[in-house]
């Protein structure tokens, strides 16, 4: 079958597949949005996962549509469309493509895969032509432009362009190389003295502390397994993140609910005494950060690295911000055992 790209605004108009996405009309869905109807035998941690479950199963229902689309372009809804256009190809190069869509989506990365170099290269390749030639991530709203619009012309740029990547990462060095070696030496200084790691696995929270911010791809890569990521860095500045491993409907293994940090922001705000603010963005947002206040982020600076937006320095010490912090989630899921497909009724139930 030869399948095509369509703008999501087009669903309608033929039957259609939508991928990290929902919308009303699809013949299949194939989204790890949370409540999506992606068929049970296809749900998989990335989107793009279930696109390629999919190819395994031609004979799903809704599967015959020769249309494909997507709401937004990320790496996990690209590749997912990819896939389902270039099913031989998709097949040949899966384990990459589905290191490839963990690393866009969550941020998470085993350096010591061997397929993590190529899987990098390649997400760093298409953020390096993303930016350069369109917009980067969430930055639609800035240009007073819809994102399910604004996004086709990227599919329409990237669609016929990826297939070389793959098969030879070589003809993308000039775009991926800067981002690739930035990661690589963060990640290299995140193994080394004086960063330390401690892992609080009963309650999903892992703990950096390192002199310096660095790249996700690089502060998140070991994170697998945790989705909590408390960020401690030289003169008392801190970030308190939730991934976006509780957004979504993760397959392979249970999560926790996330819950509301307001009464950790409260408690932060009474012991605080540097002039600054604590503040966190509401549990439904992608990625929630909590953070001292000072110049107003946009979504789209929220989602880029750490190491390019400002973090103040807070009058609390390591060692009571973190004390502080464990003590909020275990209280808060005192009783609450993990479990996989929470509703987000659900997920607001266990923060009341």
């Amino acid at each position: 079958m030869n399948r095509y790209f369509v703008p999501f605004a087009q669903l309608r108009q033929q039957p259609t597949v939508v991928v990290d996405s929902v919308g009303n009309g699809a013949t299949l869905t194939l989204a790890h949005w949370r409540g999506a109807l992606t068929p049970p035998a296809l749900r998989d941690d990335t989107s793009a996962g279930s696109a390629l479950r999919a190819l395994h199963h031609p004979e799903t229902p809704g599967l015959e549509a020769a249309a494909v689309t997507a709401n937004h372009f990320d790496v996990d809804g690209f590749v997912g469309v990819w896939s389902l256009l270039h099913p031989e190809l998709a097949l040949r190069h899966e384990a990459l493509l589905r290191l490839v869509a963990t690393l866009g989506d969550f941020r998470e990365l085993d350096f010591a895969h061997p397929l993590a170099s190529p899987a990098l290269q390649v997400v760093c390749w298409l953020n390096g032509e993303e930016k350069t030639r369109f917009y980067e991530p969430f930055g639609a709203p800035a240009r007073r432009r819809r994102e399910d619009e604004a996004s086709a012309e990227k599919f329409t740029w990237f669609l016929p362009r990826l297939a070389e990547i793959l098969e030879n990462p070589e003809a993308g060095r000039a775009v991926w190389q800067p981002e690739y070696e930035r990661v690589q030496a963060a990640a290299a200084r995140l193994q080394q003295p004086p960063t330390h790691r401690r892992n609080y696995p009963k309650i999903g929270l892992t703990v950096m502390q390192t002199p310096t911010p660095v790249p996700y791809y690089a502060l998140f890569g070991p994170t697998a397994g945790f989705d909590t990521v408390l960020s401690l860095y030289e003169g008392q500045r801190y970030e308190l993140e939730y991934k976006y491993t509780t957004w979504i409907d993760l397959e392979s293994r249970p999560t926790r609910p996330r819950l509301p940090l307001a009464p950790l922001v409260a408690r932060l705000n009474a012991l605080e005494t540097s002039g600054r603010a604590w503040a966190a963005d509401g549990i439904t947002d992608t990625g929630p950060l909590l953070r001292l206040t000072g110049q107003k982020l946009t979504k789209a600076q929220r989602y880029a690295d750490p190491d390019g937006r400002p973090i103040y320095a807070s009058s609390i010490s390591p060692e009571i911000f973190e004390g502080e912090v464990v003590a909020f989630f275990q209280a808060g899921y005192a009783g609450i055992q993990p479990k996989k497909y929470w509703t987000w009724a659900e997920v607001k139930a266990a923060g009341m």
